[in-house]
C-alpha cells in the first residue's frame, strides 16, 4: 500500500482566454484590483492526495489517502472507492464543506488559485497511528496539505520505518526553516519545483548541498523543460540526470501534472527502476493530464502509457 497525505477538494478549474500579465500595472500594485472574465469553468475531484491517488490507481497500484474531507465529500468518495482507492484512514469532518480550490489558468498555462480550505483545516494524522496500518505501507508521500500533519508526519514515518517522499510544495509559506529540516532529514525523496527549492534554501538557510546530504533522491522539476534527477551512488559521489519532458499531443489544462507526475516516480521507485528512467517515466505519467481539462478525467492503460513512453523517449520501459 502507498499512504498518500495531502488534500482532498473539489476543483473549479477556469480558462481565461488572455494573458494576466497584460491586465496587471507593475507600477499599480499597491493599489491591485483587477477582474477576469473567463470563458469556461468545470468542477472536478482535486486535491493533492486525491489527484495522486488517482493516478497510481491507474498505474496498478494500492494507493490509500490520509487526508480529511467535509460534509459533501460522498459523490467525490464514491469516485474514489471504484478506482480502488484506500479510504480507511480519512478523516470525516461534520459541518463543514471539503476544501475547494479556484484555479484560473490564462494563454500562456499561468495560474492564480484561490485555495478554502474547509476540513482539511482539521489534521487527519489521528487516523493513522495505527502500527498495524503503517506496517502495511510500501512507500508513503507527504504532499501539501494539512500543515499540522506535514509536521508530524516525517516523525512518524521515521519511527515505523516507512521511506518517505517529501514534497511540502504550495505549504512551503506556512512551514518554518525548522519544519522543513525535520521533513528533509532522512526522507528517500525531495522533491519540488525550482521556485520552490529556492524558497526551501532560503527558509532553512541550507544550500543544496546540504539538502543532497540528508536525503536519498532530489527531484527539481521544471515544468516544460522537464525535470533534474540527482542521487548519492555508493561511491558517495552525486549523479545527475536531465529528464526531458514527455511532448503532449495538446496542452488542454496544466493543472494536475505535478502530482501526476509524482504518482509516475512513485511507480517508477517501487518497480526498482534506474532513476533515468523512473523520471522518464513520471514525465509520460504526466502529459496525460495536460491533455485534459481537470486533474481526474484522463485515463490510460499500462499498455499505452509504455507506448507512449517508447514515442518519447526511443526506448522500452522495461
Amino acid at each position: 500500500m502507498i499512504l498518500i497525505s495531502g488534500s482532498l477538494a473539489y476543483d473549479y478549474i477556469m480558462d481565461f482566454p488572455g494573458y494576466f500579465r497584460d491586465h496587471i500595472l507593475p507600477e499599480k500594485l499597491h493599489v491591485l484590483s483587477v477582474s477576469f472574465l473567463i470563458n469556461k469553468m468545470e468542477r472536478n475531484f482535486g486535491g493533492t492526495a486525491g489527484n495522486i491517488a488517482y493516478n497510481l490507481a491507474l498505474l496498478d497500484e494500492q494507493p490509500a489517502i490520509l487526508a480529511s474531507a467535509g460534509n459533501d465529500f460522498g459523490e467525490y468518495e464514491r469516485w474514489l472507492r471504484a478506482k480502488g482507492v484506500e479510504l480507511r484512514a480519512v478523516n470525516r469532518v461534520d459541518g463543514v464543506p471539503t476544501a475547494a480550490a479556484y484555479i484560473m489558468t490564462d494563454k500562456a498555462d499561468n495560474q492564480i488559485t484561490a485555495f478554502y480550505p474547509g476540513a482539511m483545516q482539521f489534521s487527519s494524522q489521528s487516523t493513522v497511528h495505527s502500527s498495524q496500518l503503517l506496517k502495511s505501507v510500501k512507500l508513503a508521500i507527504i504532499a501539501p496539505g494539512n500543515v499540522e500533519d506535514m509536521k508530524r508526519l516525517p516523525a512518524l514515518y521515521r519511527k515505523h520505518d516507512v521511506p518517505y517522499v517529501y514534497d511540502p510544495g504550495q505549504a512551503i509559506p506556512a512551514l518554518s526553516g525548522k519544519d522543513l529540516k525535520k521533513g528533509i532529514a532522512g526522507a528517500k525523496v525531495f522533491i519540488s519545483n525550482d521556485y520552490e527549492l529556492a524558497m526551501v534554501l532560503k527558509k532553512t538557510g541550507w544550500g543544496k548541498a546540504e539538502v543532497l546530504k540528508r536525503v536519498e533522491v532530489l527531484v527539481t522539476t521544471l515544468g516544460e523543460k522537464g525535470s533534474v534527477i540527482e542521487w548519492k551512488m555508493e561511491n558517495g559521489k552525486w549523479k545527475m540526470y536531465r529528464i526531458p519532458p514527455a511532448k503532449p499531443k495538446n496542452t488542454s489544462d496544466p493543472t494536475g501534472a505535478g502530482d501526476a507526475y509524482r504518482a509516475g516516480f512513485i511507480k517508477g521507485l517501487l518497480m526498482g527502476l534506474p532513476y533515468d528512467k523512473v523520471g522518464k517515466l513520471a514525465s509520460t505519467v504526466a502529459v496525460y493530464t495536460v491533455e485534459k481539462y481537470g486533474t481526474q478525467t484522463h485515463w490510460f492503460s499500462w499498455k499505452g502509457l509504455m507506448q507512449r513512453y517508447k514515442e518519447n523517449y526511443k526506448e522500452r520501459l522495461v
